[in-house]
């Protein structure tokens, strides 16, 4: 191929993911694909990437909730207009989730991020809360991408138990397939807003992930090749190749405890598949290459049956949780779902969870102690 035929941005690209892979960085990783079958069924994969095990739990949490910001002085405050289903990191903050809308919101780690420095009196919302703030009060893409565009308050991030800032981008979709990816950076609020943007993995930012993919499509990468390392920019390529060679037919069938209702576990599976596919072995260490994770959990999201499917890489454990049988009415009880120290489920676990006391987010400047088993 001539090299003539190669744009200038997507060499930049290349060049940029050279230098990322040239020094240490923290050891997390993630990737997130978005499925549309020829039904309209809208399903999001995910899988958590990561050094350690982060104490994830999954939370029922009520509409109508009073939520801080946990930004100071300066913090937004709201009341929760939708309920939702999380898994917490850490339990200092959301991970991800759906809500009752059937809004998914997936936060992947991107070490780019640059959150800025805000003005003076300007409204700040802590990382910890932001997935949170977005399954509260939106029901689509769209209206978390317009309410994002006002500027009328900042993320700022936290430090994790690690020690390291939680420097993140964000991806959400919806039922009808819409979606968006939030990123920080040089201090300013990026959004990418379309039914196109489907994968997203980690660094460099996601205008760079999307110039190698195009490097990768006129190379003919796709067709004759694929790259095959654990790095961001390979899983981006291989999930984009994989996510377009599952089956789109989605089968709907009945299960058990559920009369006259089908469900697309099949098209569920096939995502799972290809989250399977491109995670990393648990244990893995790669010489000179930190920021390579172990996959230590995926899951996958049918927006809309309103489903969360859990795969534990850790433990035997596959099970899935139906929002329509929770609880989600204002007074309702938060509910949680023990994850850590190996707890498996399998079936539909809705009827394991427990009431509880929902942990607290971590607010900004604060350094947390992983949870404790």
């Amino acid at each position: 191929m001539r090299i003539n035929q190669i744009t200038h941005r997507v060499l930049i690209a290349l060049i940029g993911t050279l230098v990322l892979t040239s020094f240490p960085m923290p050891a997390m990783a993630c990737t997130r694909v978005l499925f549309v079958a020829k039904d309209g069924t809208v399903i999001t994969g995910r899988s958590m990437d990561w050094g350690e095990d982060l104490k994830s739990n999954m939370w029922v949490l009520p509409r109508g909730m009073q939520r801080d910001g946990m930004g100071g002085t300066n913090s937004i405050s709201w009341e929760s207009k939708y309920g939702s289903l999380i898994v917490s990191g850490y339990d200092i903050g959301t991970s991800e989730g759906m809500n009752e809308k059937g809004l998914v919101v997936n936060m992947l780690a991107l070490v780019e991020s640059d959150y800025g420095k805000p003005p003076e009196g300007t409204k700040v919302i802590s990382m910890s809360t932001w997935a949170q703030y977005i399954l509260d009060n939106h029901a689509t893409v769209a209206e978390a991408v317009a309410d994002f565009r006002k500027g009328s308050f900042q993320v700022q991030t936290v430090v994790l138990p690690t020690g390291k800032p939680a420097n993140m981008h964000l991806a959400i979709a919806d039922p009808t397939g819409d979606s968006a990816i939030f990123e920080y950076v040089q201090g300013k609020l990026v959004i990418h807003h379309g039914k196109q943007f489907k994968v997203m993995t980690n660094s460099p930012t996601y205008d760079k992930q999307l110039a190698i993919m195009e490097y990768w499509q006129l190379a003919g990468g796709l067709t004759k090749s694929l790259p095959g390392t654990s790095s961001a920019a390979d899983r981006f390529v291989r999930a984009t190749y994989l996510l377009a060679a599952i089956p789109t037919e989605a089968k709907p069938q009945y299960i058990s405890g559920v009369a006259g209702q089908k469900f697309h576990f099949q098209a569920m599976m096939s995502v799972l598949s290809v989250m399977r596919s491109v995670g990393t072995p648990l244990g893995i260490d790669v010489d000179n290459q930190p920021w390579v994770s172990s996959t230590v959990w995926r899951t996958v999201s049918d927006s809309t049956n309103r489903i969360v499917m859990f795969d534990s890489a850790m433990t035997p454990a596959t099970f899935w949780v139906r929002l329509d049988d929770l609880d989600l009415k204002p007074g309702a009880p938060v509910k949680k779902l023990e994850l850590v120290g190996g707890k498996t489920y399998n079936g539909n676990a809705a009827d394991k969870f427990v009431e509880a006391t929902l942990f607290t987010f971590a607010p900004l400047g604060s350094h947390y102690e992983a949870t404790k088993e």
